[in-house]
């Protein structure tokens, strides 16, 4: 999540669930339109509701327009402006209890009880970049990760869009080995290093900024044994290719960030780069492959 500018607005509208998300994956195909877009549930009533954080003021002829084409017809949208002195990351964030998944015990600094024995502990607040451990995705990463590990040792490590680096950092406490952890937001990599440095394990983490996967540290690294992403669908299809150039033969790709109606598109991407799919783990919405270059 990058840093507001000066002006910002939340533009939001009541939709059905399905509504919701097909709104979200149209406007982040999109550059021009929102920093962010997200689809949420009212836990209270089970309303659902179509979110975006846009430039101040929003263009509203054309979100109406992409709904219209999206949807099949028009949608009545709300706008509030967002102050951007307030850290929203940080209060949102406020009160969540740690998260258990893997093996891994993710909390935050205003957690004062005690760390329960048997799991590998990693401390994460919040900030101005995406990954606390709460969302579904993240967990299913961490789970996906354990049972790698459980079988195998890999030791060539890329996680690609790190956000807050809590998978870079998972991998690095369990394994004690470099983490090439990329972002494309310089506010996520600058996240990264100092959560690593945080959680002891700064040394590990190579933080770097970049677009795909052509960076010379990247590229020269490669093949790698375990390639990590927790982005969108999208931008994991277009990576595909350049994942199949990275990846060592019998490497193990985690992917996740993905719709489980996405799910199929994805994996048909990344066999026809030669990977196999090994696992499909479901969240709520949310899906996270397993998969393995043969």
């Amino acid at each position: 999540m990058k840093a507001l500018p000066m002006s910002v607005d939340q533009l939001s509208a009541p939709l059905t669930k399905e509504q919701a998300y097909a709104l979200v994956d149209a406007v982040m195909e999109r550059d021009d339109l929102a920093l962010t877009a997200s689809a949420h549930e009212n836990e209270e009533t089970g309303e659902w509701f179509f979110e975006a954080t846009c430039d101040s003021p929003p263009d509203l002829e054309s979100f109406s327009e992409l709904a219209r084409q999206t949807l099949g017809g028009a949608v009545d949208f709300s706008v509030s402006p967002i102050d951007p002195d307030f850290n929203w990351v940080a209060k949102s964030l406020e009160g969540l209890v740690p998260v258990i998944a893997g093996g891994f015990y993710v909390y935050g600094s205003h957690e004062t009880g005690p760390i329960p024995g048997g799991l590998t502990p990693m401390r994460i607040d919040a900030a101005q970049a995406f990954g606390t451990g709460h969302h579904e995705t993240t967990t299913g990463c961490l789970e996906a990760i354990d049972k790698v590990l459980k079988r195998r040792r890999p030791r060539v490590l890329l996680d690609v869009g790190t956000g807050t680096g809590v998978l870079a950092i998972a991998l690095a406490k369990r394994l004690r080995l470099p983490v090439i952890a990329s972002d494309i937001d310089p506010i996520a990599v600058t996240t990264t290093i100092e959560n690593a440095q945080q959680n002891g394990v700064g040394k590990f983490i190579i933080g770097i900024e970049a677009t795909g996967l052509t960076n010379p540290t990247i590229a020269g690294n490669a093949p790698y044994d375990l390639i990590v992403a927790n982005i969108l669908a999208g931008p994991l299809t277009a990576l595909a290719p350049a994942m199949g150039r990275v990846a060592g033969r019998g490497a193990t790709i985690i992917l996740s960030g993905i719709l489980q109606h996405q799910a199929r598109g994805v994996i048909n991407a990344y066999q026809r780069q030669g990977m196999i799919l090994i696992e499909k783990l479901q969240r709520k919405d949310w899906t996270t492959l397993i998969l393995e270059m043969r």
